[in-house]
This record gives C-alpha cells, sequence and structure tokens, in this order.
C-alpha cells in the first residue's frame, strides 16, 4: 500500500517512497517494554549521531500541561539530539513528583547519550492523573539506548495507545543540490482538535539546513497539517512534535532557495497524510470529512470548526446521509445572528444550497448524492457572506464504537 493515498495529499514528483521504517543516515532508535503499558512496546528514544544537529519543536496550547511538555520546552529546541517517548501514561497532574520524574529520564538519557540533559526532548502520552513510575521509564531508557538501530519499527510501535497500527514513512527527497532522506514517525487516534492532538510526531532529515530554515518549514507544515485535524474537538495537554536536521547527507538546503521550496513540499505532504492517518484512526471512525470555508477572514475558521466539531455533522457522516440541514445548523452557530444566512452547500462536488435555500434534488440526484456519501472521504464546500478567507478542517465521523471505547476508558490507552 502506497502512503500518499488520499486524494486530499499530492506526492511531490521529486519524492520516491522508501520502506517506511527506514531512518535517514546518522539517526537511530529502539522501542522496549518497560511495563508501563500492560501489554507491548512504550518507551522508545530516538538520536542523532551528527554533533551539528538542529531541531524545531511544536507543543500543546492547552493551558493544562504535563510534566513533559514543561521539561521540552525549557530545553535547547533548536539545538536537539535525542528525544525519549513514552506510551501508558501521559505524566500529566502528578504534581512535583512527575515533574522530578520528567527531569530524571532527560537526564538518563542524555548521560546515556554523552549528551547534556537540554539536548534531549521528551513526549508522554495515555491517561491523565496517574504516576508514571520513575523506575520502569528509567530501565526503559537504559535498554532503549543499549538497542538503538538504524530503523523506527519498534520506535514507532513503542508510541502507540489506541491507535490501529503505526503511522510512519520514509522518503527520498530529490533537491537540485543532492538526494536527502526525509522520515516521520507519528502516533494519535483521540482527543484530537484544533491544535494537533494526543499526537506525537518525530521528523528526521538528513539534509543540511540551518535552525531557522526547519523551524520554518515546520511551522508552515504543521499549520496545513496537524492544525487542520479534528476527531472529538478535544484539545490534548502531550501535543508534541519534534524535527531533527543532522546534515549528514551533506547536501545544503540554503534559505530562499529552490531546495527549501522542494524539500518544504516534500514535508508538507508527508505531515498532510500523516494528519490524515490520525483522523482515519479516530477512535472507531469509519469515514473522513472534509470542510472547507470560503468568505469573510475572520468567519471562516470558526465556521469550520463548528462543522467539524458538530456532533450532529459527524453522525450522519458516520451513517454515510448526506443530511446538509446538520452542516448549515452547525455553521450558523458561528454566523452573526443579526445578517442574512446567504451560504452556499456543495458536498462532493454537487451543490445542495444556494444563498441558503436548498437546491431542489429530484429523485435521481439525490440517490447520486447519497452514493457519493458513502465514499471514504467526503468533501464538504461552503461559502459564506464575506471575501479574503478560505481555510479547511478534517475531521472524523462519530460512531458508536466511540462511545463504547471512551466509556470504558483504562490506563494505558490515552
Amino acid at each position: 500500500m502506497t502512503f500518499f493515498r488520499s486524494r486530499w495529499v499530492d506526492r511531490p514528483a521529486h519524492v520516491t517512497e522508501l520502506d517506511p521504517a527506514l531512518l535517514p543516515r546518522g539517526f537511530r532508535s529502539a522501542g522496549v517494554a518497560a511495563g508501563i503499558k500492560p501489554n507491548g512496546l512504550d518507551v522508545a528514544v530516538l538520536a542523532s549521531d551528527e554533533p551539528a544537529t538542529v531541531s524545531a519543536a511544536r507543543f500543546t496550547t492547552n493551558a493544562r500541561v504535563g510534566a513533559p511538555v514543561m521539561v521540552s520546552r525549557e530545553a535547547s529546541l533548536d539545538r536537539l539530539r535525542a528525544a525519549v517517548a513514552n506510551s501508558g501514561c501521559s505524566n500529566v497532574g502528578d504534581g512535583r513528583r512527575g515533574y522530578e520524574t520528567a527531569l530524571a529520564t532527560q537526564s538518563r538519557a542524555a548521560e546515556l547519550l554523552g549528551l547534556d540533559p537540554p539536548s534531549v526532548g521528551l513526549a508522554s502520552t495515555g491517561a491523565i492523573g496517574h504516576e508514571l513510575p520513575r523506575g520502569p521509564v528509567l530501565a526503559g531508557v537504559e535498554s532503549a539506548c543499549a538497542q538503538l538501530g538504524a530503523d523506527a519499527d519498534a520506535f514507532s510501535r513503542a508510541i502507540l495507545t489506541s491507535d490501529h497500527a503505526p503511522k510512519r514513512c520514509a522518503l527520498e527527497v530529490d533537491l537540485t543540490a543532492g538526494i536527502v532522506r526525509l522520515a516521520a514517525q507519528a502516533k494519535g487516534a483521540g482527543m484530537i482538535s484544533p491544535r494537533f492532538a494526543t499526537m506525537f510526531c518525530f521528523v528526521e532529515t538528513d539534509a543540511l539546513l540551518t535552525a531557522e530554515t526547519l523551524d520554518l518549514l515546520v511551522g508552515v507544515c504543521v499549520k496545513r497539517s496537524f492544525d487542520r485535524i479534528s476527531v472529538d474537538g478535544q484539545l490534548s495537554t502531550s501535543d508534541t512534535v519534534f524535527a531533527f536536521a543532522n546534515g549528514a547527507s551533506g547536501t545544503p538546503v540554503e534559505p530562499e532557495s529552490e531546495d527549501e521550496l522542494r524539500l518544504g513540499e516534500a514535508l508538507d505532504a508527508l505531515l498532510r497524510q500523516l494528519a490524515l492517518e490520525i483522523v482515519s484512526d479516530g477512535e472507531g471512525a469509519e469515514r473522513v470529512g472534509r470542510i472547507v470555508v470560503r468568505g469573510a477572514a475572520e468567519t471562516v475558521e470558526p465556521v469550520a470548526r463548528a462543522v467539524a466539531d458538530s456532533p450532529l455533522v459527524k453522525a450522519a457522516l458516520h451513517g454515510a446521509d448526506p443530511n446538509f440541514g446538520r452542516v448549515l445548523q452547525a455553521a450558523g452557530q458561528a454566523l452573526p445572528s443579526d445578517e442574512p444566512f446567504l451560504v452556499d452547500l456543495a458536498i462532493e462536488g454537487r451543490q445542495v444550497v444556494c444563498a441558503g435555500d436548498v437546491v431542489g434534488l429530484d429523485d435521481a440526484r439525490l440517490r447520486e448524492l447519497e452514493d457519493a456519501v458513502r465514499g471514504e472521504e467526503i468533501d464538504f464546500e461552503l461559502t459564506i457572506p464575506g471575501e479574503g478567507g478560505e481555510t479547511e478542517v478534517f475531521f472524523s465521523d462519530l460512531s458508536e464504537a466511540y462511545a463504547a471505547f471512551n466509556s470504558q476508558y483504562v490506563k494505558g490507552q490515552g
């Protein structure tokens, strides 16, 4: 199966897919079972062997964050050499004890890798309000550091919680200056919106570029990917994106160059597809919708979020029901109530509403629309009053399985 399989993501012509677990040159990783989860791998370490490695990071904007986010925010975010992640416990809400566990994890990894503690970033995912057992975590770090290898298979599996499978990809990117590799590993399936998710993403490239260039590319691409997804409208406490560039290929990417554009296009496609993997893996999800809103710049975002996070819209999506009245109702919540409701709506390219009024659909056209919304990806296009704005949000459906899973939430599955 090819990685770029969504119709909403185009694979750049200068990009070739590699073994999805491959790491770029100069990177090593490992994942081990430390007993934090009842079963499976749960501690992961990623490291760059190159001293000149540069990095960039993005975190949740929730006011309530976990100790790993707190510690990572104080790290050398433009000069990280490694990251330690665990699944099974988010280390959120455990007070001073949790914070000291995060510091101890950072220090132990740094010692084993021959680095300064601020060169190590942290990420934890799982249930909130539980103690992250310090002994097993530190033992897991020691075991992982002893098993570091040139692929990301175990690493990408050790960060999972309610995910069905690893989310990962490795690419070869053809630049004018030479060939580089670009790879990423992500996790996430629930508590997703609107900025990131209960998600991690680790990005690695062996291209040679400055920290400022990497930060610029990551910022732009994250806004077009992980910032555009919603499963349940809930903003996580632990969202983390780390990106590393170690220059091991010797291929330079100069600022404001053709190669910066080419690398940026590859990163953009990579992160957008990973973001869609997260949405499509939403707990119990069967379909993914995309709402595109055009109109007044200050209004398009709240309207898109209102539609994407509407339980009624999401339930209709799950049932393959082209109930456009629910889309209009959700959009109306975010529009000024003292202005005419002059909106146009198309579903799968078929206009169903014009200037706020339903377009007459005969039986044949209605059956055609019903058939169109039975696919795995459904497009909604909404035009609202005003000009200058356009946005999109990808969202999952809402199923019985989602309610069942989250009504029986247990430690280790966050």
